[in-house]
């Protein structure tokens, strides 16, 4: 790299550590080169016109430096390392209660690849950060410019071509953290891509295992507490030392990376992206570079590339284009736990930090930046003058302070009795309260235990992690009687897991929506926990808008943001009084996200709903699905139609039948619905029928066939065949379509054996006596009872379609249960439970209830019990078949037995010559109801041309015998017929 030559301020050093070089490695080597240049990365970075200051993200080392330096300097210009995108939504931090994190989310994409969607990359800040400070220092303070100069978000996943590894900035863990978080806060930030200020992690897996291991700790953010925040804390190290460290600390970390070229290729585009954009802003407003002050990670801050400084080369790097993506921005809640998981830190750090930064602040009194009207800070009473800066010596520029750092013994802390005794008492008693059995000996134990934890690892004064495990080791039980162990227990009582909140006026309009519209509920649902929510609807209708927000935000949110605990909305039904528990607070960015997608909730479900539909992974049950939420939660007939249209394309596109089930379940709904509630059915309901009815028709015989195919898709396709065959042949079906379906298959699988045989039941094709022999057949049959519980469970299947044959499965299993040795029984028992419990589990309850309908209920009756496959069947009709002609019909004796009844309807027709005796010849009494009714008469010999009129009482018998001859000539038809049917005599 061409530059600027080396200054002899570091001269004393390099000569040192060329010493030190050849004493440890024997002479001149690569570890001389390497020390040797983290000098020169140190003394060019101190050389640079334009103030570089160095950080560690959510350091309060950093963050306390920062403070000082911004009242020392007062610069004009803060250019931050964050992403350029990101500087419009700084301004609404004043409206959050901190830690929250700004986001960039983009759901529909433009030039990249669809699987990455939705794009998400999050920035979270915390009052304990450096990048806080110059924030809340550019946005209050008139005259100074806040410029964002990293890559944008657009770029962060531009520069990452391999979406298996997050880019540098994206700073994926380079391990787990030592424990995994134990509640919900950690996944606040979701799947997002992390950026932030000052990574400074080793890259180079032996390095961190050496300095834990002499470091005698057992996690790298133990160690950078130990190592280095403390002593950057210290109020004798100044501006100077502070940066020259840091510098070192980036340098040492970036030469001894490992060799990954695509992870440096990134690191370096960055830096040469951040560089030309501050050249530019300088060029653009003709700001001196001495006014100006470079926030960057310490990694960054000791670069090598040609670009570095303000007199780095120009031209060479071109900033690519950003994508044709539409990129959204908000402010999402963060916590503590969430940045550990984020970044990879240890559980419980940044707690710790944000303990160890109000005490740095009372310590050395430092007075900190923050936003004006920052929620969750206490108010300033009277504005008091700003005090001075302390005292800081006047160095030459580029002075070597670091080798004064470095040949400095460490400061050993004195033990602080009554802060550790405080500690020791609070984690008792909150161990007390969380179930354990601790007492005034364990806080003394504890206390003790700290103290020799801390001499054992070489440690004067204890650190709230010996602390930590001198807790773990002293009340730590076989198990953990409450929700939070002793570890966890300490992380909260050093500050606790805070949690951030959005303000109202920083939220989007859709979450701002949702909560007016929510609030004749009366509840503060912006704060986080479970809140109940009481609906009754009757008594205040205007509860019914607050009932349609609660269900829309229970589709489109996860499960825990709105539950309901009484209530249900189904097709057709409302319910009248409803009970909810929300917890909108907790789960706010998803809320916030929602807003991304629309300005209502209304329009994101829509949006929602069509994507699900018309996707390339859509089927006819997710169509079909999409259909009935539309109805559900939008009551939108027009939008429900346009889906149920394109469900009858879907449908017809299908060539295999795993949906089948699902849509069997959904279309029985939806027709339902539809009988119920409208006056005809719709256009596309009728032809989703008939285009079913032919299509499954049509796959019927491969279903059958195809191996891939299970036994529940085939009998939901019956399902649909039968249960819809009314409609679809009123609508223009043939059934001789399906007849022929089940005639071509022909299926090897003993399952589907059985649901073909149940098909051909329903279609009349098959007896069920012949079915009972063919079942009867296969218990015969050694070589087929071993698959015969694969039988049972086409026939429990069958069920579905032909809900009539539960008797028959009832007689099969019982029959094999009654004819199987215990030899054959007990092996195959297995096999049939898990097969019924497998295939057919919905449909066990229809059997059992066949069963109870079948079998006695008392077990002193069931040694009597005949099973009714086992009765002799009889024709109820032979006997009158088989009677002669001349017997008196068996209804003859119910009249003399019931003669109320027989008077009842002689008194209606006007009989009232009584009971005939049984010696009195008979009379044939209708002829005296022609007598009193002759209109009827009258009507009838109209009818057949009778034009005789009456015969006189004398000439009744020829008049008649006459009259019926001529009938008998006039109708020939109707003589044959009547001496076909009767007999002989």
């Amino acid at each position: 790299m061409s530059g600027p030559q080396e200054s002899t301020s570091f001269d004393a050093l390099r000569g040192q550590l060329q010493e030190a070089a050849a004493t440890f490695a024997g002479g001149r080597d690569a570890l001389e080169g390497i020390l040797l240049g983290m000098v020169d990365d140190v003394d060019r970075a101190v050389r640079e016109p334009l103030e570089i200051f160095p950080v560690c993200h959510h350091s309060p080392a950093s963050a306390l430096a920062m403070a000082r330096r911004l009242r020392e300097k007062q610069p004009k210009v803060v250019y931050l390392e964050l992403c350029e995108d990101m500087a419009p939504l700084l301004t609404e931090l004043r409206n959050c209660r901190l830690p929250v994190a700004v986001q960039a989310f983009a759901g529909d994409l433009d030039g990249f690849p669809q699987e990455w969607a939705p794009l998400s990359v999050v920035a979270p800040i915390t009052e304990a950060s450096a990048e806080y400070q110059a924030i809340a220092y550019a946005l209050d303070t008139p005259g100074v410019e806040l410029v964002l100069v990293d890559r944008s978000s657009d770029h962060v996943f531009q520069w990452d071509r391999r979406r298996e590894e997050a880019p540098e900035g994206a700073e994926p863990p380079a391990e787990p953290p030592a424990e995994p978080p134990a509640e919900a806060e950690a996944a606040l930030h979701g799947e997002a891509v992390g950026v932030g200020i000052g990574d400074l992690r080793p890259r180079f897996a032996e390095l961190e295992e050496h300095l834990l291991r002499h470091g005698k700790v057992r996690h790298w953010s133990e160690w950078w507490h130990q190592y280095v925040e403390v002593p950057l804390g210290d109020s004798a190290a100044g501006h100077d030392t502070y940066r020259q460290v840091m510098f070192l600390i980036g340098s040492l970390f970036r030469r001894l990376a490992p060799g990954d070229s695509a992870r440096t290729h990134i690191d370096e585009d960055r830096e040469r992206y951040m560089w030309t954009r501050m050249r530019e802003h300088l060029a653009a407003t003709g700001t001196a570079p001495e006014d100006c002050l470079y926030v960057c990670g310490a990694f960054h801050a000791a670069s090598r590339v040609e670009e570095f400084g303000v007199r780095g080369r120009s031209g060479a790097f071109t900033i690519s284009p950003r994508s044709a993506t539409r990129w959204q921005y908000g402010l999402i809640p963060s916590s503590h736990a969430a940045i550990e998981a984020q970044f990879g830190l240890a559980a419980g750090s940044v707690s710790i930090a944000a303990t160890e930064w109000a005490k740095s602040l009372k310590r050395t009194r430092v007075k900190p930046y923050r936003l004006e009207g920052q929620a969750g800070t206490k108010k300033p009473g009277k504005k008091a003058a700003a005090a001075p800066p302390a005292a800081v010596p006047v160095s030459a520029v580029g002075e070597d302070r670091l080798s004064g750092f470095l040949r400095r013994p460490p400061v050993l802390d004195s033990l602080d009795e009554a802060e550790l005794l405080g500690w020791s008492v609070d984690i008792v008693r909150a161990a007390r309260r969380g179930g354990y059995l601790a007492s005034t000996a364990d806080a003394i134990a504890v206390f003790k235990t700290s103290i020799l934890l801390a001499g054992m690892r070489d440690r004067a004064k204890p650190t709230p992690y010996d602390f930590q495990d001198a807790a773990v080791t002293c009340i730590e039980k076989d198990s953990v009687p409450g929700r939070r162990d002793v570890r966890r227990l300490v992380e909260i009582m050093m500050g606790g897991d805070r949690t951030g909140q959005v303000g109202y006026e920083a939220l989007p309009p859709l979450a701002r929506d949702v909560y007016d519209r929510l609030e004749p509920l009366g509840l503060k649902l912006q704060q986080r926990g479970v809140k109940r929510a009481l609906l009754d609807m009757t008594s205040r209708p205007e509860l019914e808008a607050c009932s349609d927000v609660l269900w829309m935000l229970r589709r489109l949110m996860p499960p825990g943001a709105a539950r309901p605990i009484m209530g249900e909305r189904r097709l057709g039904e409302r319910s009248i009084q409803e009970s909810w528990d929300l917890a909108l607070g907790t789960h706010q960015r998803a809320l916030i996200e929602l807003g991304y997608e629309g300005v209502s909730l209304e329009q994101v479900l829509e949006q929602r709903l069509r994507r699900d539909a018309y996707g390339p992974q859509s089927t006819t049950a997710t169509v079909l699905a999409a259909v009935e939420d539309t109805l559900l939660y939008l009551d939108s007939r027009r939008l429900a139609d346009e889906l149920g249209t394109h469900a009858l394309k879907v449908l017809a596109a299908e060539r295999n039948v795993d949906g089948a089930p699902e849509v069997l379940r959904r279309a029985r709904a939806l027709l339902a619905y539809y009988r119920t509630s409208e006056p005809v059915l719709p256009a596309w309901i009728e032809s989703f029928v008939t285009t079913g009815y032919a299509h499954y028709c049509t796959l019927l015989p491969t279903a059958f066939r195809d191996e891939d195919a299970t036994v529940g898709q085939v009998a939901a396709m019956l399902g649909f065949l039968f249960s819809m065959e009314s409609l679809a042949l009123s609508l223009g079906c043939d059934r001789t379509q399906l007849e022929l379906a089940v005639a071509q298959s022909h299926p090897d699988d003993p399952a589907k054996t059985a649901l073909l045989w149940a098909a051909q039941v329903q279609l009349g094709t098959l007896s069920r006596a012949e079915l009972r022999e063919r079942c009867d057949a296969l218990l015969d049959n050694p070589l087929v009872v071993p698959a015969y519980p694969r039988y049972l469970s086409g026939f429990v299947h069958a069920l579905e379609p032909v809900p009539g044959l539960a008797d028959v499965v009832v007689e099969a299993v019982s029959n094999a249960f009654g004819r199987l040795p215990d030899a054959v029984l007990l092996p195959w028992l297995p096999l049939l439970i898990t097969t019924l419990r497998a295939g057919a589990a919905d449909l066990a309850p229809l059997l059992i209830r066949e069963a109870g309908r079948i079998f006695p209920g008392r077990l002193a009756a069931l040694d009597a019990w005949i099973p009714p496959w086992r009765i002799p069947q009889t024709d109820p009709f032979a006997a009158s078949r088989a009677k002669p002609v001349a017997e008196v019909p068996r209804g003859a004796a119910l009249l003399t037995a019931h003669p109320a009844a027989c008077d009842a309807v002689a008194g209606l027709l006007g009989c009232d010559e009584g009971w005939a005796r049984s010696g009195d010849p008979a009379v044939p009494a209708g002829v005296a109801l022609l007598a009193a009714h002759p209109a009827a008469c009258d009507a009838v010999a109209r009818l057949l041309g009778c034009d005789a009129g009456w015969a006189p009482p004398a000439g009744r018998a020829p008049s008649g015998a006459v009259s019926g001859t001529a009938l008998m000539t006039r109708h020939p038809a109707t003589s044959v017929a009547l001496g076909a049917l009767l007999p002989a005599t």
